[in-house]
């Protein structure tokens, strides 16, 4: 039961990754230029999510001071 549910699980991560491929039109590139592209993309993404991390309760507090919410 749980292979086939694990076989399942694969499947639809495989047709959300070909439907990745076809949106941002990575299957027309080589396979090493698609490496590329990705690391790069999750790259930015990852240093977005930190600098959010770290920074946006600086600025929600920043926010929440100027307009006296909190004191």
């Amino acid at each position: 039961m749980a292979g086939m549910a694990l076989a399942r699980a694969w499947k639809q991560m495989s047709w959300f990754y070909y439907q990745y491929l076809l949106v941002t039109a990575l299957y027309m590139l080589e396979p090493w230029e698609r490496t590329v592209f990705n690391s790069m993309l999750i790259s930015i993404v990852g240093m977005a999510l930190y600098t959010g991390y770290v920074f946006m309760p600086q600025h929600i507090m920043a926010i929440l001071h100027y307009f006296e919410i909190v004191q």
